[in-house]
C-alpha cells in the first residue's frame, strides 16, 4: 500500500510540474513582436535581402523582444516583377503535391527540394522565430493538373472550389468544406512544420471571414506536431466573429492594410489604405477581446525606409511625422496589438530605432492589462491600463490638427488615488507626484505615462 501511495504522490507532483509547463508553452502568450518583408520589399525579397534584415534585427532589436522574422507574399514566384502585368509569366513553383515551394532563383538554398528549411535553421540559430505568408486555398495550377494531395487518396480537384476567388489575388481557388480540403491543409502544415516554420500568416481569410478555412487551417497546424502561430489577414475581421476567431487563431487583423498616412477625408470610405487615425476607433472596439494567446492585430508598423519595392506606392521614407510615428507606436502598445515592423532594417534611421528600443514602452505592450479608452472626444483620446494594483499606464493622444492642452483628474480617468507619482516613458524621466494629469501636445502627438500610487 505504501508503494502505491508513493507512486500516487509522485504522479501528482509530476502533473503539477507539467501543467504550468504546458501553460508556458501557450502560443503567443504576449503580443508577437517581429519584422515582415511586405512594406519594404513587396513580392520581391530575396534570400540575401532577408538574411541581411534578420542579421540587423538580431544585432539591434532582439534584446528588446523582437523575435519573429516573416517572409511575406510571393516567395514562390520566380518573376515577381511580372505581377499585375496582364498575361505575363510570374513563374509559379509547385511541388508534385500542388504546394507552393520557394523560387530557387530567389532562394538558392531551397534548390533540390530543400524548401525553406535552411533559412529557418539560420534564423533559429540566432534564437529567433521564422514565419511565412500564404494566400488561403489551393493553387489554380494544382487544380488544372489535378495533382494528388500528399498523405491522402484525394486530388486537388476534390478540394478546390473554383467559384471561390480572392478579390485581389488570382493565384488560388478557395477550398470546399470537406475531407479533401482538410487533407490539403494538413499537407501544408506538415510541410511547413518540416521546414521549421513558427509563424504562418494566412491572407484573404479574415474579410470576408472564411470560418471553414480558418477552422481547417487551425486544425492542420495543431496536427503538425510543431507550435505555429496562426495570423489572419487582412481585416476588418467582423467583431461578430470574435468568439470564433479567438478560439482558432493567435492574431487577426482588425482593419485593411495600414500605411504611412495620418488621415483621410471622412467622405473617403475606402478601407485601403487604412490611415493611422482610424485605428483609434477599431482598437477601442476590440479592446475587450484582448487576452493572452489571442490578439486583435492593428497591422504592421509602416515606419522607417519603405523600399526598394514598397508593398504600396513608390520607395520612400515613411511619410508619418515624428509625432505621428510615436503616436502609432504608443497606440499599438497601450492597446496591446502585435508589433510587426515593416521597415527595411538595413536602412534604419536613428529616430525610428529609438521608437523600437524603449524597453519601458515595449513593456506596456507586452505586460499590461485591462487596456481600454477612458476618454474619447473629437480632438483627444486617453487610454489607461494596469501593471499592478499600484501601477498604471496612461496614454494621451491629440488627434486634432491644432496644438492642445489636456488636463484630467485621476478620478476622471478611473484612477482612485488622489495623487500619483508620474514617469514619462518616452522621455524616461520622473515628473514627480501630481494630483492630476496635465499635458501640452502638438498636433497628432502623444504622451505615455506610468503612474504609481504611494
Amino acid at each position: 500500500m505504501h508503494r502505491w501511495s508513493s507512486l500516487l504522490v509522485f504522479l501528482c507532483l509530476l502533473c503539477s510540474a507539467v501543467l504550468p509547463a504546458q501553460e508556458n508553452q501557450r502560443l503567443a502568450p504576449t503580443p508577437p513582436m517581429g519584422w515582415n518583408s511586405w512594406d519594404a520589399y513587396g513580392l520581391t525579397i530575396s534570400e540575401e535581402q532577408f538574411k541581411a534584415n534578420v542579421d540587423w534585427l538580431n544585432q539591434h532589436l532582439k534584446q528588446f523582444g523582437w523575435k519573429y522574422v516573416v517572409i511575406d507574399e510571393g516567395w514562390y514566384l520566380q518573376h515577381p516583377e511580372n505581377a499585375g502585368k496582364s498575361g505575363a509569366d510570374q513563374g509559379y513553383t509547385l511541388d508534385s503535391y500542388g504546394r507552393y515551394v520557394p523560387a530557387p532563383n530567389r532562394f538558392p538554398s531551397s534548390a533540390h527540394g530543400a524548401g525553406l528549411k535552411a533559412i529557418a535553421g539560420s534564423v533559429h540559430a540566432l534564437g529567433l522565430k521564422f514565419g511565412i505568408h500564404i494566400i488561403r486555398g489551393i493553387p489554380k495550377e494544382a487544380v488544372a493538373k489535378n495533382l494528388p494531395i500528399a498523405g491522402s487518396q484525394f486530388h486537388a480537384a476534390d478540394a478546390a472550389n473554383p467559384s471561390d476567388l480572392c478579390a485581389w489575388n488570382p493565384d488560388n481557388y478557395g477550398l470546399k468544406n470537406n475531407a479533401a480540403a482538410q487533407a490539403y491543409y494538413d499537407s501544408l502544415a506538415k510541410l511547413y512544420a518540416d521546414w521549421g516554420v513558427d509563424f504562418l500568416k494566412v491572407d484573404c481569410i479574415s474579410s470576408p471571414y472564411q470560418a471553414n478555412e480558418v477552422h481547417m487551417m487551425s486544425a492542420a497546424l495543431k496536427k503538425s506536431g510543431r507550435p505555429i502561430v496562426l495570423s489572419l489577414s487582412p481585416g476588418p475581421t467582423p467583431v461578430s466573429e470574435a468568439a470564433d476567431v479567438r478560439q482558432y487563431a493567435q492574431m487577426w487583423r482588425i482593419s485593411n492594410d495600414v500605411w504611412d498616412l495620418w488621415s483621410k477625408p471622412e467622405s473617403d470610405t475606402n478601407t485601403f489604405p487604412q490611415p493611422v487615425k482610424r485605428q483609434f476607433k477599431n482598437l477601442a472596439v476590440w479592446s475587450s477581446y484582448v487576452e493572452p494567446g489571442h490578439w486583435p492585430d492593428a497591422d504592421m508598423l509602416p515606419l522607417g525606409y519603405l523600399g526598394p519595392n514598397a508593398g504600396w506606392g513608390q520607395p520612400r521614407h515613411s511619410r508619418l511625422t515624428k509625432d505621428e510615428a510615436q503616436t502609432l507606436v504608443t497606440l499599438w502598445c497601450i492597446a496591446r496589438s502585435p508589433l510587426i515592423l515593416g521597415a527595411n532594417l538595413t536602412q534604419m534611421d536613428s529616430f525610428t530605432e529609438s521608437l523600437l528600443t524603449n524597453p519601458e514602452v515595449i513593456a506596456v505592450d507586452q505586460h499590461s492589462r485591462n487596456n481600454h479608452p477612458a476618454v474619447q472626444t473629437q480632438t483627444e483620446i486617453v487610454w489607461t491600463a494596469e501593471d499592478s494594483d499600484r501601477k498604471h499606464y496612461v496614454a494621451v493622444f491629440n488627434i486634432s490638427d491644432q496644438p492642445q492642452e489636456t488636463s484630467y483628474t485621476w478620478k476622471q480617468l478611473g484612477l482612485m488615488k488622489a495623487r500619483y507619482r508620474v514617469r514619462d516613458l518616452w522621455q524616461k524621466k520622473n515628473l514627480g507626484a501630481a494630483a492630476w494629469m496635465k499635458v501640452k501636445l502638438a498636433p497628432h502627438a502623444s504622451a505615455l505615462y506610468e503612474v504609481e500610487s504611494f
